[in-house]
């Protein structure tokens, strides 16, 4: 018999309304009924969804995808290779983004626990990892398409992150310039870290800026370094966009660009093509990646065994005017 909202109002002791209010994650309910009446979706296995049929019967055939936030300039990309596979093999998606943090959370842990979707496809979103883990552990499949870091415990996409910043430093380097500054992101992050450690393994160099992904970080890094008359011949960005940044610094400065400072950004997002000059960077197969991981994660529906080891995407070297 169908588990029914009146018999988890009936079994957590609250009203229909209370239940719907944790469901729709609306109206005030203190945290205490929120975590029982959830706890008590979860023991009942009741689905506030027009899927429950297919729900009853094991799955929803709907896959889950957790993001950190859609205006990320490759989310694009990576979206739509999930949305292709998952469609191809007549799935449905569920996107879930953390921009209202705490309460994104909230909303996507009810999803979870009324079993709207059969797995889940992340790009980890902050502070998430803890509770990821915990979900996985009881039972939920995951894979993870890491750039925060290397977790073992997931299946997982990655790329050459290492070999990305390597392919920049060889290609600097074998135009002569012997003084780059690298701006990297958030050195927390598990590709900031690889792809610092591969340049650096080609071009070794101790001007690193710790920057923060964004148009303005790189353009201020510039600027205060031109402002200190710190000298450099180039500049590896860690993104295409806070390559940017540099670029309009540069400009601002009367530097030209290649000629007295070659930049090389990473991503190849669609915005590299129409700088001013069209930037030199490291291609993300970022559509790929979104396939992959969307393929693994059926698969493993579908009763495959995940790999032992993630899956790694090569990176490639596109020159543009930049540098040349």
């Amino acid at each position: 018999m169908r588990v029914t909202i009146a018999d988890v109002a009936r079994e957590a002791g609250v009203s229909k309304t209370t239940v719907s209010r944790v469901i729709n994650t609306k109206g005030e309910v203190d945290r205490a009924t929120a975590a029982r009446v959830r706890e008590v979706i979860a023991q009942l296995g009741y689905v506030p969804s027009s899927g429950a049929v297919g729900l009853a019967r094991g799955s929803s055939r709907t896959v889950g995808m957790l993001v950190p936030s859609l205006t990320w300039p490759w989310m694009g990309e990576l979206l739509q290779g999930v949305v292709d596979t998952v469609e191809a093999a007549d799935y449905g998606l569920l996107l879930f983004t953390c921009n209202r943090g705490a309460e994104s959370v909230q909303r996507f842990t009810s999803q979870v626990s009324a079993r709207a979707f059969d797995g889940l496809v992340v790009v980890e979103p902050e502070n998430t990892l803890g509770h990821l883990t915990e979900l996985h552990r009881d039972g939920l499949p995951i894979v993870l398409i890491d750039d925060r870091g290397h977790h073992p415990e997931f299946p997982s996409v990655v790329t050459t992150n290492h070999e990305g910043g390597a392919s920049a430093a060889r290609h600097l380097h074998a135009a002569g310039r012997t003084r780059p500054l690298v701006l990297t992101g958030p050195q927390h992050f598990g590709c900031v870290r690889d792809r610092l450690n591969g340049f650096r393994s080609v071009l070794p160099t101790d001007l690193v800026v710790e920057g923060d992904f964004t148009e303005r970080g790189g353009r201020l890094a510039v600027e205060e370094l031109l402002a200190r008359d710190v000298t450099f011949d180039s500049v590896f960005a860690h993104n295409d966009i806070s390559a940017a940044g540099v670029l309009r610094a540069l400009r601002a400065a009367g530097r030209r660009v290649p000629d007295d400072i070659a930049v090389v950004g990473f991503d190849d997002i669609p915005m590299a093509e129409h700088t001013e000059p069209p930037l030199t960077t490291v291609r993300q197969p970022t559509r790929r990646m979104g396939e992959t991981a969307a393929r693994m994660l059926l698969s493993h529906l579908g009763g495959t065994p995940v790999p032992d080891g993630p899956a790694v995407l090569p990176t490639e070297l596109v020159v543009r005017h930049s540098a040349p």
